[in-house]
């Protein structure tokens, strides 16, 4: 199969995350889309992001019933910090029956040159990228979507997925504030957040 690999803290999973992943597996020649929960990098402290199992045990209940979608806790088991082109040299050699692309939003793609042996990632997957929305503080201060690098590489596939500003962080925030999220995270995500009374400290 041809699997697009979403990498993402998912912290939590919103509405935003599934919607481009259910674009790109229903508008391209994916066949599925494994959603990688990234694990914490034990060299940052950050109280706000929940436990590794928990984050996956929320994208699990966000996809289930969708064969198309999938969790995935691939990056668990690596050393941390984990770098993409170490998870993709994993997975190929785990999954040798797959063809492994990458999934990641245009200002990704920005700063792609900076990543850990990009080249090699270039050269042996695909990339298909979703475009960014410019913040308000970006916008007043001027800024405007760049000449986009690696547009016109045969690995680079640039999308029109649909892209909401909706934030993790902003998410996380209005829960603390007991503020409604309900129609920002799908119905099973939000219960699941409830019960479980997550991001309410």
């Amino acid at each position: 199969m041809n699997i697009g690999l979403y990498f993402g803290t998912y912290n939590p999973i919103h509405v935003g995350h599934l919607i481009i992943a259910n674009h790109m597996v229903e508008n391209s020649k994916l066949d599925q889309i494994w959603l990688v929960v990234s694990p914490q990098n034990p060299l940052k402290n950050k109280s706000s992001l929940l436990e590794d199992y928990h984050r996956l045990a929320i994208v699990n209940v966000a996809v289930e019933g969708n064969n198309k979608l999938k969790a995935s806790n691939i990056e668990f088991q690596l050393p941390k910090p984990s770098y993409t082109i170490d998870t993709l040299t994993y997975i190929t050699e785990k999954h040798p029956e797959h063809n492994f692309s990458v999934i990641m939003g245009e200002d990704n793609l920005r700063s792609f040159h900076k990543w850990k042996n990009y080249e090699q990632i270039l050269n042996n997957h695909t990339i298909y990228v979703y475009p960014r929305v410019l913040t308000e503080q970006e916008l007043l201060e001027g800024s405007h979507p760049k000449e986009i690098p690696f547009k016109d590489h045969p690995k680079v596939k640039i999308t029109e997925a649909p892209v909401m500003k909706i934030s993790a962080s902003f998410i996380r925030k209005a829960i603390k504030e007991k503020k409604d999220v309900r129609y920002l995270l799908s119905d099973a995500v939000h219960k699941y957040v409830s019960e479980m009374h997550f991001y309410e400290k």
